[in-house]
């Protein structure tokens, strides 16, 4: 067997519909698009969500509530997670971005009390829930707030 011998399977390739060649063709005349109508015409492209000129589903549905365009989402943390840093170390973004603790865009960081934590850290954060505020505090270690 070699590359110049090789050929797809008998029916896994269908020949190429080709229209307007004629009566003998059976895809002659009107080109397989019928007699009249929209569709018939040279230029046409169905828009989306397009009825054939009904009121189209998404226009007949109720619309509700709005997107807070102001809202702040942070990045997330959790104590236990912190507990892999060493001893004694400061933990802020770039630490945690470090780590893939952290991935993406946010507006922050928020800490969050699930967990243990048995290491003294200075963590920097731009919120602390109250559990992980006390938890940090309880191990020895800082909470530093940023702006």
């Amino acid at each position: 067997m070699e590359l110049s011998n090789l050929k797809p399977k008998k029916g896994a390739r269908h020949a190429k519909k080709r229209v307007g060649r004629g009566p003998g063709s059976g895809h002659g005349k009107t080109s397989s698009r019928g007699e009249k109508g929209q569709k018939s015409r040279s230029g046409y492209s169905s828009m989306l969500g397009f009825e054939g000129g009904q009121m189209p589903l998404h226009r007949r549905l109720p619309k509700r509530g709005f997107t807070n365009i102001f809202k702040k989402e942070y990045a997330t943390v959790n104590v236990s997670e912190l507990d892999r840093f060493d001893d004694g170390a400061t933990v802020d973004e770039a630490a945690l971005r470090e780590a893939r603790l952290v991935k993406g865009r946010h507006h922050g960081i928020k800490i969050l009390g699930d967990g243990k934590l048995s290491k003294k850290l200075t963590v920097v954060a731009t919120k602390f829930s109250a559990s992980a505020r006390k938890q940090i505090e309880a191990a020895g270690g800082t909470c530093q707030e940023t702006a």
